[in-house]
């Protein structure tokens, strides 16, 4: 099922550098945003803490089907993060290496949720 695997790859792509920022904030946002604060290593870990909780979510909606009224909740969500996060990333000033490294499967996921929210289930069927 393609849901399934928009689900897991999208777990995966907020859990892992969620896990990072919540235990080394403090190593990770110096490196990727220049002249930043050491005492502001606590946005990471809030930042962490969202990314963990979507990732949750996204690996329980694993096996559902999103698009259209199915999953409308996951897909909205998921909608939200990416096309807010993708358009904070593109109106940026500067991208740092690591950014522009982030910067496309974020919007390729926005991409793929936005039409995942008013297209439909990819796995549907067209109709007769």
């Amino acid at each position: 099922m393609i849901s399934t695997t928009i689900s897991r790859t999208s777990a995966v792509f907020l859990g892992l550098p969620g896990l990072a920022l919540l235990f080394g904030s403090d190593v990770l946002l110096p490196a990727v945003v220049p002249d930043f604060p050491s005492s502001g290593t606590w946005i990471g870990q809030l930042l962490a803490a969202s990314w963990l909780g979507i990732a949750r979510f996204n690996w329980g909606a694993r096996d559902s089907v999103l698009g259209g009224i199915y999953g409308r909740p996951i897909v909205q969500l998921n909608v939200l993060i990416y096309v807010v996060g993708a358009l904070g990333l593109l109106t940026s000033g500067h991208l740092s290496a690591p950014l522009r490294f982030v910067a496309g499967p974020t919007i390729a996921f926005g991409v793929v949720y936005t039409a995942l929210m008013f297209r439909g289930p990819f796995d549907a069927r067209p109709p007769k």
